[in-house]
């Protein structure tokens, strides 16, 4: 299937000659605008055009009022700007380019712009829906991102994340997966993997797998960053991955085949993927923020995507400047409603017969993260597909409990009461968690803190030349805290210059922007001594930052979440130098938490949050009874 060209705007003879030098916002119908730049120096290239949509959730650009060259654009939604002499974003800058438009200009004087097509690899060998029967086809959630499909004779997984945290130990599952989940995972015939990130990608969840079937088939999309790019420094033992092309069917058999779409945002990590069985085409954007390039097939029989928000640093993690919480609680609000209508013409440019929103059931849990939790508040389920309903109410929409099975023959039987088609679980079903089992994952994290490496402060140029960003005119200021975020006595904090990768003592003299991040220290080690992405920490909510300027440095957290080398630092090798230089003994004490009592307190602290509002009334009656004790003794 060919790329195509589609005209998407003629203007005439006049409307072209009143565009005006620079830009021009042409506004033709809802949905369906464009953005023209008219350059009367450059012969060669007179007119640039695209499409007026923001890559991060579509948003609309306007003229920016700040900009005093009055050329560059602001998106309407998230703030992103936009030069239409180069298409280039600015704000995040050295991050994307906007599609273009082909421009041609006839022998009239009317400028038609073209549309390059990508194809759309569902339209080739198209198989028409066959009829399937009650059972052949359901749903099974399981958590988070994580469902089941029974496809026939075969059984499909997508995303198991099912224990543990994700993001280090800043993500806890909300729901209790099915307790037999282990066994069901283990017998399934394939697994999908969509992305890298930990909450698809669960090393707690695929180290139980691998010991049931270290041979179950999985696939993943042909992303630049490999998903399984930091197997090795995982321990775990998978042994059939497969690795798919993008817009290619898979055949599992004649009935079964899928294919894997990568997002047009960030092509480089993230996929999606559209399952066809016996016709019947299944859905599933994860997490993308624009799955294939926005462009989808439309009218199939059941689409799952992400809804909740607040999957990311920013702001909750940023302090100084506009950073209050009350600036913090109208952004996350906002962003909220923006996500919730974006997610809804999403879905409804697809026309789903049945919409499941998942991909964003996990909490902040962990006793140290109240303040994330309690300010970090995210989109419903329930609210999103309400939204649903009220502009397209002839879609069906599930909001899914572990253990709630969808059969999709009956969906599609209008002789039946459609409601049938969702079985809940069985009254008494534990669908919350309560307990997480912290101590086990963050001890294991913590046993990074006490690594030899750590004696050397060589570790820093070493970590940072293997690390490989430089040639960026920023300052990185690096400090290792407790859980409180206060810095540690004899942890590391230092200073990065990332314009000529050098470690000075202080600030250096020149302008530059300024970044200083403050670090969990168990997470910063062990981020640092097995090489990981910079997630574990930003996404994870394990740091503190404050920046100066106030800007997104777009090419530095790329490389620090993408970009590292697949490889972890050869720390065997920087120990041998450091122990020869140093005679055999540390250049410095490594520091150690003083004890085991931090394990105790977080107990504590896991007991009290389980017991949630429940404690309340009890500790007031004890504190009564002791009050009224106290003065009777008193009397």
């Amino acid at each position: 299937m060919e790329q195509r060209s589609v005209e998407v705007l003629r203007l005439t003879a006049e409307e072209t000659e009143a565009l005006t030098p620079g830009v021009n916002l042409i506004c033709k119908e809802a949905g369906n605008n464009f953005i023209i730049y008219k350059d009367v120096k450059d012969r060669a290239e007179p007119y640039k055009a695209c499409r007026n949509v923001c890559k991060h959730q579509g948003g609309t650009f306007v003229k920016d009022v700040e900009d005093s060259t009055r050329r560059v654009l602001r998106c309407t939604k998230h703030g992103w700007k936009l030069d239409p002499t180069t298409m280039k974003y600015v704000n995040p800058p050295d991050s994307f380019s906007q599609d273009k438009l082909v421009p041609e200009l006839d022998e009239d004087g009317r400028l038609s712009l073209l549309e390059l097509i990508p194809p759309e690899p569902w339209g080739t060998d198209v198989r028409p829906p066959q009829t399937i029967l009650p059972g052949e086809v359901q749903l099974t959630f399981f958590a988070h991102a994580c469902m089941e499909l029974k496809l026939g004779d075969k059984t499909m997984f997508f995303d198991p994340w099912l224990t543990g945290p994700a993001f280090a130990r800043g993500w806890w599952l909300v729901h209790e997966p099915p307790a037999d989940w282990l066994e069901r995972l283990s017998r399934a015939d394939l697994i999908y993997i969509s992305h890298v990130h930990s909450d698809h990608l669960s090393y707690p969840t695929l180290t139980l797998l691998s010991e049931k079937n270290p041979n179950i088939p999985i696939y993943v999309g042909d992303t630049a960053m490999p998903v399984f790019c930091k197997l090795e420094q995982s321990g775990v033992q998978l042994n059939n991955i497969n690795v798919c092309s993008f817009g290619v069917w898979q055949e599992v058999n004649a009935d079964l085949r899928f294919m894997i779409l990568m997002d047009g945002v960030h092509p480089d990590m993230d996929t999606c993927i559209l399952v066809d069985y016996k016709g019947h085409l299944i859905l599933n954007t994860v997490d993308c923020t624009q799955p294939n390039g926005g462009r989808l097939p439309q009218n199939v029989d059941i689409m799952m995507s992400d809804f909740a928000g607040g999957a990311s640093g920013f702001p909750m993690t940023f302090s100084g400047g506009r950073y209050t919480d009350e600036w913090k609680a109208a952004f996350i609000s906002t962003e909220r409603k923006k996500l919730l209508y974006y997610k809804t013409q999403v879905v409804r440019d697809v026309n789903p017969k049945v919409y499941c929103p998942f991909a964003g059931y996990f909490v902040e849990a962990y006793p140290s993260d109240t303040y994330i939790r309690d300010t970090n508040t995210k989109n419903s389920a329930e609210r999103l597909n309400a939204l649903i309903n009220r502009y397209s109410d002839h879609i069906i929409t599930w909001t899914p409990r572990p253990g709630a099975t969808l059969d999709l023959a009956r969906v599609l039987d209008d002789t039946v009461d459609r409601r049938l088609a969702i079985v809940d679980p069985p009254p008494g079903t534990k669908i919350y968690k309560d307990s997480w089992d912290f101590d086990f994952y963050i001890d294991k994290i913590n046993e990074s803190i006490e690594s030899e490496i750590f004696a050397y402060p060589d570790w820093i140029p070493f970590y940072y030349e293997w690390a490989g960003f430089r040639d960026y005119n920023l300052v990185l200021r690096m400090i290792e805290t407790d859980e409180d975020f206060h810095p540690v006595e004899g942890g590391y904090d230092f200073l990065v210059d990332f314009s000529d990768l050098s470690f000075p003592q202080q600030r250096p003299a020149r302008e530059h922007a300024y970044l200083e991040i403050k670090n969990r220290i168990g997470v910063h080690r062990q981020t640092v001594l097995k090489g990981l992405f910079w997630d574990d920490l930003y996404i994870g909510f394990q740091n503190r930052i404050s920046r100066d300027p106030d800007t997104f440095h777009y090419k530095f957290w790329n490389h620090m979440q993408i970009l590292l080398p697949e490889q972890p630092p050869d720390w065997t090798g920087f120990l041998c130098k450091q122990r020869k230089m140093h005679d055999g003994k540390y250049a410095r004490a490594v520091w150690k938490p003083s004890d085991k009592s931090n394990s105790v307190v977080s107990s504590l602290l896991d007991m009290l949050v389980r017991a949630k509002l429940l404690l309340v009334p009890g500790v007031m009656a004890s504190m009564a009874t002791a009050v009224y004790l106290l003065l009777t003794f008193k009397r």
